[in-house]
């Protein structure tokens, strides 16, 4: 893997942009004392690394990893959240969830390489990426009502549309971790790999993703998210919509002419050369 650039979003958040693979980011959970414990001023740095990153034409993928070793991320900052007034704690929550709706909104797709503790918030950034590549030593879990509270980062809405409602209450209600095996087998995850090989999986599937149209990448993205839930027609409707943003694009036309020609294509405006 080689990084060609570092863009570093306040003490807890690094952008990390490869030039193999290329037009593939990554964004590093960047707190290690703290297990990447969720604070206000790291949630505000996820919030800004989202918004260059959702600017930038040239990245086709996003992987959010962390730089912790024994934990992706072990969800809000409790120590923070026990100084807090109630008045503090409602002006804080437009800050936190902007964490969270910043790596949900990303325009293009999104893996997540989770490995450890991956508990509340930690595990609804997960499922706000498009797929989750874990490691063995993964734990998961929305544990929130056993602290009072509850999924605050979109898991009561993101966990049904995996695993089905009955499943997420059973989840969600009893607050248990689950091991990286049975997050597999229930669908919390989507690749299980061998420890220690989350991010380079993560990264090598970002590539492969990363090596077809970014037009048409962000437009199957934004039929998926939108299409999700709706009857049968009207997703019809949107995914129409979205084949009509593509079908008259340079993307089109050069993915056409790249097959027909038996050769690799080059994206228009994407820097390719070879």
């Amino acid at each position: 893997m080689s990084v060609t650039s570092e863009q570093r979003f306040g003490e807890f958040v690094v952008v990390r942009r490869h030039a193999e693979p290329a037009h593939v980011a990554e964004l590093v959970l960047d707190r290690p004392k703290a297990m990447n414990a969720v604070s206000s001023e790291m949630a505000r740095s996820v919030a800004a690394a989202c918004e260059a990153l959702g600017a930038d034409p040239d990245v086709r993928v996003t992987v959010v990893s962390s730089s912790n070793t024994r934990a992706f991320c072990v969800g809000a900052d409790l120590k923070e959240r026990n100084s807090l007034s109630d008045a503090d704690l409602g002006r804080q929550r437009p800050v936190s969830r902007g964490a969270y709706t910043g790596v949900l909104e990303l325009p293009m797709p999104t893996v997540a390489a989770v490995h450890g503790y991956a508990l509340g918030g930690g595990f609804e950034l997960a499922l706000s990426c498009d797929v989750i590549v874990a490691d063995r030593t993964a734990v998961v879990g929305l544990p929130e009502v056993s602290v009072g509270v509850i999924p605050g980062g979109g898991g009561t809405q993101l966990l049904p549309r995996r695993v089905g409602a009955a499943r997420a209450a059973e989840l969600i209600f009893t607050a248990r971790r689950v091991e990286a095996a049975e997050a597999h087998a229930l669908g919390l995850v989507d690749e299980l790999v061998a420890e220690g090989t989350d991010r380079d999986a993560a990264l090598e599937l970002a590539g492969r993703i990363a090596a077809n149209s970014p037009v048409g990448l962000r437009a199957a993205k934004r039929a998926l998210r939108l299409g999700h839930g709706l009857d049968l027609r009207t997703g019809l409707e949107v995914e129409d919509a979205a084949w009509r943003s593509v079908a008259f694009s340079g993307d089109r036309a050069e993915g056409v002419a790249a097959f027909n020609e038996k050769r690799k294509p080059r994206w228009p405006g994407s820097g390719d050369t070879a």
